[in-house]
This record gives C-alpha cells, structure tokens and sequence, in this order.
C-alpha cells in the first residue's frame, strides 16, 4: 500500500523525490553547519512545529563505516532547528557494538575476522548489533530539546501496521516486539548540546544463523564494567509477512515520517506530505560531505573498534596433560597453568603467569622474558606472536623451534587473546 501511495503521490507532485547533486548537497549541508555554529553564540528559539520541514535521507552506500560517519558528519554539522531528517541505510554484513562494550565479550572476533565481517563501534550507547542486506537501519536527527524516541518508534510501529497488518509493541527497554516476545528492533542514541539522534535497527530478513554465530557468548574469563548487551530472542519482519521487504519497509516508514508533524502524533495525510522535502539520495563521500572520509578512517581504526574498551581483566586455567609433567614425581591436585591478564585500550597492560610445580620440575622457566614481552602489545594474535618470540629467543637459540610444553604455553595464550 505504501509503495502504491508513493508513486501516485510522486506522479501527482505532492510528493518529490530529490537526487540530490554533488554540488548541491555540499553546499546545503556545509551551510546549515554555518547556521549551526552562528546559533551556538545565541540563546535557542526553535520555531514552532509548523515551521519544522523533514526530509529523508536514503544512503546508497552499504559500508558501515560510511555510513556511522555520514551520522556523525550530519550530528556535528547541519543545523536541525527547522528541518528534521530521518537517514535510512543498510550494510553489508558487520557486528556494531556500542561506544561503551568490549567487543571480545560481544562477539565472535575470530569468526569475524575469519569471514571478512566487519566489527565497528559506534558513536552511542546500547548493546552490540548484527547488520547484513537484511536489516533496515533508520536514523532521526532532531535538537537536543526535541528529542523523543517513543515518538520515533511510534511511527515505526505505525508503518507496520498501516502497510503491512504486522502489530507490535514497544516495551520496557523501548526495543519493537512481535507476538509480545521477539525482538525485532533495538535501539540506541546519543545526545549533544543542541543535537540529537536516535538509531534503530529492523530485521527484515536477515540471515539468522549468521547473526547467531557472529553475536555467540562463550567461556572467555573476562571481567569488565564495560556495558553488556541483553540478549532477547528474535525475529524477521518477514517471517510474519512474507511481502515485507526491506525496500518496500523503507517506503513505508518513509512515508510515514512524512506525513506526521515533528512534534506531534498526528496523521497529516497528503497535505502534510506536500509540505515536506520528501526523499533525497544521499552518497556518504567526503566530495557530497567534506571531511566525512577523516570521520570515515577514524571510524575504521583498530584503536577506535578495540582501543576505546573499557579496561579489563581476563583470567584463564588451563590443565596441563599428564605427559607434559615430570614422571618422576605424583601430585595430589591437578595442574593448571593460570594466566592472568589487564587489558587497558586494547593494550596488555599487565601479564602473569603461574607455573604449575608439575611444569617447573619439567624444566619450563621463563616467565619474566615472556611478561616483558608481552607488555603494550594488542590483545590479538600480536600478543601470541610476542609470546612465541620470547619463548623462542630466552635461549639465544631463535632459529629453533617450540618444544611440546613451549607449545602448550603458547595454544593456552591462543586461547586467551582469541577468547575461543
């Protein structure tokens, strides 16, 4: 029905789809940065509703990174006092986590790293997302003083309703629900001083086993204050209608964002879409939006994804087998190589090892070359290349090679730094 309604809309002019130009978009969008910055040395009046216009922006890149820099390009300089925008856009497979999460906690970092998926953090809070083609992503931009997000997800949930007969709720956590259960939208924002944005996430018809298997807790030894995501049992849009899409599911919500005032719930109908800027293209590269390709590789970096985790500890047991142990003697417990680990921006900021009397009395010392070693160096398989080094070069003898309890130490920090 949406898409139906756009088209005769768009025929009829009420309605105007916008692509917008290179030239033209920079120069909207850097002006209202202008306009931004002049309002910073000036009380706020914001103009009344009737005043408000709204556009939505459709990004026609499917990169992640892009597409959180064209959110944070658009939060740091447009002007959203009289012109509300809601950005909807899709990527290609990655796990998002939130400004505050450990990502080794959240997600299956070697599984990722194994598939080529892309891990990125996200400039708000929330718990960690898995996004591919499936997923419909939607952003609101509005003031500060005008920021609702059960407004935002009101219309949401009428778009479903209206377009697709799909019923839903919102709860507690302010996550969309169907069937009173399933999760199939969550949700996060961020808050400046005179802007914010409200980010939601709808599962159209994304692949769930992927998501499963990305998004997989498993027994890592990690003990942080960093925010936990709460998992809920999901579904698909399409899974309760078949005929939901996530181009059509775009037009849909789309439209009704339009034709709803930006401050209250009403229906405006064909008049209130007429007042509006309707849809416009958007391409996030630093020639549409200067400087979002700076944002863009800040964005991308290692030390963004990982080095912004809240510091941590992590602390693993390992029984050493029975022929790695001197024969010569009994013990009355088993033995276990303990590593101890703290993890500050990423980096191992501390490291100790205790040595089990089993291995001592086989002949494995070395512990203060492999700590030395492995101090500063990334929580990744940087770490175990550093271990591996040492236990290679603490006899001056670098050209050999690990005998089967170096081996053992060195899969026990394999296991460590890849949290498997």
């Amino acid at each position: 029905m949406a898409q139906t309604m756009m088209r005769k809309m768009a025929v009829s002019g009420a309605c105007v789809f916008i692509g917008l130009t290179r030239r033209s978009s920079s120069r909207a969008l850097v002006a209202g940065a202008k306009n931004l910055s002049t309002q910073k040395k000036e009380p706020r009046v914001l103009p009344a509703e009737g005043e408000v216009t709204k556009s939505v922006f459709m990004s026609q890149s499917t990169d992640i990174y892009s597409n959180l820099a064209l959110e944070d390009w658009m939060y740091r300089n447009m002007d959203f006092s009289n012109h509300h925008v809601m950005m909807v856009w899709r990527n290609d497979p990655c796990v998002v986590v939130g400004k505050h999460q450990n990502p080794w906690m959240e997600a299956n970092v070697p599984l990722l790293a194994e598939r080529e998926i892309a891990l990125a953090r996200r400039s708000s809070g929330g718990g960690t997302v898995y996004h591919d083609r499936g997923n419909l992503n939607i952003t609101f931009f509005t003031p500060r003083e005008r920021y609702n997000r059960k407004y935002n997800l009101e219309l949401v949930k009428r778009a479903l309703f209206r377009s697709f007969n799909i019923k839903s709720i919102i709860n507690e956590r302010e996550d969309l629900l169907v069937r009173d259960k399933y999760k199939v939208s969550g949700t996060a924002a961020k808050l400046g001083r005179l802007t914010a944005y409200h980010h939601c996430t709808l599962l159209v018809n994304a692949n769930k086993a992927d998501l499963s298997k990305a998004l997989a807790k498993r027994e890592h030894g990690i003990q942080t204050n960093a925010t936990a995501s709460t998992r809920s049992p999901v579904a698909n849009l399409g899974d309760l209608n078949n005929q939901v899409t996530v181009e059509g599911l775009q037009t849909a919500v789309g439209y009704e964002y339009l034709r709803t005032p930006a401050l209250q719930l009403d229906d405006g109908g064909e008049d209130q879409i007429a007042k509006q800027r309707g849809f416009q293209f958007v391409n996030p590269t630093d020639q549409w939006f200067p400087g979002l390709a700076e944002i863009r590789n800040e964005l991308q970096s290692w030390d963004w994804c990982f080095g912004k985790t809240p510091i941590f500890t992590v602390s693993r047991a390992f029984p050493v087998p029975l022929e790695l142990l001197a024969p010569s003697r009994s013990y009355g417990a088993t033995q276990e190589l303990i590593i101890n680990m703290t993890v500050d921006k990423g980096l191992i900021d501390d490291v100790t090892l205790s040595i089990p009397p089993g291995l001592v009395a086989s002949g494995f010392h070395g512990e203060a070359e492999v700590v030395t070693q492995l101090r500063g160096k990334r929580f990744t398989a940087e770490a175990l290349a550093a271990l591996q080094q040492a236990l290679l070069t603490r006899h001056h003898r670098p050209e050999r090679k690990l005998d089967d309890t170096e081996q053992f130490v060195a899969k026990c920090f394999d296991q460590v730094v890849n949290t498997v």
